[in-house]
């Protein structure tokens, strides 16, 4: 009898264990990325994000060093609700300085993703650029769409960080 208990409480204690070991890997993956936070923060201080929303934004993200040699682009997408497959996709160029990260607001489009378009993507608000443009953020919205979604409480938007600079096309020229 002591053995089969003593084999019984390894077996809860390491299932325990392990349930706490994968409940930390999980909640670890599921972490706001810093860079979303940041490149989000510029959005919203830059009212590219709905205001009269309340609650949390629903946001993915990608980041592409690939497409545009020497650049990096984050795409990122503010989806319509968790569950959703429409919304709004924004491109922001990525540049850091001496510890200092300037996003960059350079496109943006109103999307539904639908299965009749060619490109699998339909724009109903378009981004400026002609096919090309189109092509890149529709292939970022359909990875975006494959990966994790994160939820951010409208407040944290808004938080101030020094080391972020936030720029975009809608900025008046110098």
């Amino acid at each position: 009898m002591k053995l089969n208990r003593a084999h019984i409480v390894k077996k809860v204690s390491f299932a325990i264990s392990l349930s706490a070991f994968f409940g930390a890997i999980a909640h670890a993956q599921q972490q706001e990325p810093p860079l979303l936070l940041h490149a989000a923060h510029c959005l919203a201080v830059k009212e590219f994000l709905p205001t009269s929303r309340t609650g949390n934004f629903v946001l993915g993200y990608l980041l592409d060093d690939h497409s545009y040699p020497g650049d990096k682009v984050i795409y990122l997408v503010d989806f319509a609700a968790p569950d959703r497959s429409n919304g709004t996709v924004f491109a922001i160029v990525l540049t850091t300085k001496g510890g200092r990260e300037d996003f960059y607001i350079q496109n943006n489009a109103g999307f539904v993703l639908s299965k009749h378009e060619p490109i699998g993507v339909n724009f109903v608000d378009p981004p400026l650029g002609g096919d090309w443009t189109q092509e890149h953020i529709a292939s970022a919205i359909r990875r975006i769409e494959k990966g994790h979604r994160f939820t951010f409480p409208i407040k944290d938007l808004y938080v101030v960080d020094s080391s972020v600079v936030c720029e975009s096309y809608t900025d008046p020229q110098h």
